[in-house]
C-alpha cells in the first residue's frame, strides 16, 4: 500500500459516486461540489454506491494518481452522520476505514490541556 504523510489531510466525499469516473471527472467534484483545491498536497477519497469500493485522487506535484480498492465480499463502513458532503478525516480513522473499522463509532478519551502542575 501506498504510504502517505501524517500531514497529508484526507478528505472523504460522503456521497457516492458514479466509478466511471476517472481522474478528470474526480478533480471536476473536488472543485465544484467538494470546493477543495485539487492540487493541494492532499488525498481526496470517493466511494461507490454499494460501498465495496474507494478510489483516492491525489496531486503528486507531477501529477494524477489515483488509487482504487476493491473489497470482495464486505461493504467500508462510509460516515453517515454527517450532513457535509466533505469529511476530513484523520490518518488513524484512514486506517480504520481500511481495516472495516466504523470510526464514527468509536469514542476516544477525552483530550485534557493543562497549563500548570498543581
Amino acid at each position: 500500500m501506498i504510504e502517505w504523510t501524517h500531514s497529508t489531510p484526507i478528505y472523504l466525499h460522503r456521497n457516492p459516486v458514479d466509478f466511471r469516473k476517472a481522474i478528470n471527472g474526480l478533480s471536476v467534484i473536488v472543485r465544484d461540489i467538494m470546493e477543495l483545491d485539487v492540487y493541494q498536497p492532499a488525498l481526496f477519497v470517493f466511494c461507490n454506491r454499494r460501498r465495496d469500493q474507494i478510489k483516492v485522487l491525489y496531486w503528486d506535484y507531477t501529477g494524477f494518481a489515483l488509487w482504487q480498492k476493491r473489497l470482495e465480499k464486505d461493504k467500508f463502513k462510509w460516515p453517515k452522520k454527517n450532513s457535509f458532503d466533505t469529511v476530513s478525516i484523520t490518518h488513524e480513522q484512514w486506517s480504520w476505514l481500511l481495516r472495516g473499522v466504523d470510526f464514527e463509532k468509536i469514542q476516544p478519551h477525552q483530550t485534557l490541556k493543562y497549563s500548570h502542575v498543581a
